[in-house]
């Protein structure tokens, strides 16, 4: 059995991993040039389930390192105003561990070499006569496999072509993502899980992102073989406004200088916070969600994973997640397949109608969770 995936994302990438342990042909199709060509976003928490799938999926030489370059994701969660002054308490919550997206999506690609394709985005297929798909390459070429996986993100051509009437939804409003290294000072803003902070006409979301060991060191030591950003601990910031940024300002330094602007009597600590962020990783942000499908029923050999499918906010932490736990059903189900104990079209029905079950599940809690999270006019 041969499987092609549309992205190479972390959910796409667990899936490759899981895969591969199974002894099936895998190849993975990412449109971008390089794994470094853009930054990949901040800190994620891994619940239970992202945890239980990355354990299941990655080869085990490397989960000692996935926990190194983790950290703590539990405590209380603060609701304060501009002048950080407490509002009220959500509750204590253990939800797991915290790593970076970036860190996390490097140590997945490792040991996957040429099965990862760069340069090879999936603008759309065929299902061919003889039971197989042929993925269409947007350099003109073609894939042929047994399956195709949409793992192609938000604006997946994959999900386009499969469900072209399934809606994704802009939230109204705007938001703007930083992070800023990590001191003691502004450790202080962030005791428990995570802290909000509500001003007027904006609230800061704030998550810290601490290392246990730094990740380039880790994985000198524990998978020489595996090359992990030289990256330190920080505080990741999430500024929701509830409309656009003003005078439409161009580039990350007029950007902040608006922000700053906004943040005007605030706490020196969120001013200085909002100052003191790395330029090059910290933009915009586009808040989606899809509104849920029913099953598309038929035989098919093309099925979709994460925010391919069921994209969410941010306000549940369960995005990373629920593509994670796609990515290890999706594996046992085709792990199935390749042991001669089910046939690939029930396989295949039977993984999408559980996982179109979670996920918008998780979209809907996601979109109960963000009222908490964004300001009021």
């Amino acid at each position: 059995m041969k499987v092609l995936v549309a992205g190479a994302g972390i959910g796409g990438l667990c899936l490759a991993h899981g895969l591969l342990g199974a002894g099936v042909d895998v190849r993975v199709l990412e449109r971008e040039g390089d794994p470094r060509s853009r930054y990949q976003g901040f800190r994620i928490a891994l619940n239970q389930h992202g945890l239980a799938a990355l354990r299941a999926c990655l080869p085990e030489r490397l989960h000692t390192l996935l926990e190194a370059v983790t950290g703590r994701m539990a405590g209380e969660r603060l609701v304060l105003d501009q002048r950080l002054r407490e509002l009220r308490r959500l509750g204590a919550v253990d939800e797991g561990l915290a790593t970076d997206r970036h860190v996390l999506r490097q140590l997945l690609l490792a040991g996957l070499g040429d099965r990862v394709e760069f340069g090879k985005p999936v603008v759309g297929y065929e299902e061919r006569a003889d039971g197989t798909v042929e993925a269409h390459l947007g350099d003109g070429g073609s894939a042929v496999g047994d399956l195709l996986v949409g793992a192609d993100g938000v604006g997946s051509a994959v999900r386009r072509r499969l469900l072209p009437a399934a809606e994704v939804v802009t939230v109204p409003g705007n938001a703007v993502l930083g992070r800023t290294p990590l001191t003691e000072r502004f450790a202080a803003l962030v005791p428990g899980f995570g802290t909000v902070v509500h001003g007027p006409g904006v609230s800061m979301l704030l998550g810290r992102m601490e290392f246990r060991r730094l990740p380039r060191h880790a994985a000198a030591e524990l998978a020489p073989d595996v090359r992990l950003p030289d990256i330190g601990s920080y505080l990741r910031w999430v500024v929701m406004l509830p409309g656009p940024v003003p005078a439409e300002p161009q580039g990350w330094e007029a950007i902040r200088g608006e922000l700053l602007a906004l943040l005007d009597g605030w706490h020196p600590d969120l001013v200085d916070l909002v100052r003191g962020a790395d330029v090059v990783n910290s933009s915009p942000l586009t808040v989606r969600y899809a509104k849920p499908v029913p099953h598309w029923g038929g035989t098919r050999r093309v099925t979709l994973l994460g925010d391919a499918i069921h994209p969410m906010p941010p306000s549940g932490g369960q995005g990373a997640n629920t593509a994670l736990r796609d990515a290890a059903l999706l594996t046992r189900s085709l792990t199935a397949v390749q042991r001669g104990e089910a046939e690939l079209p029930s396989a295949v029905e039977e993984y999408e109608r559980r996982m179109l079950d979670y996920g918008f599940a998780a979209v809907a809690e996601s979109l109960e969770r963000l009222p908490d999270l964004t300001p009021t006019r």
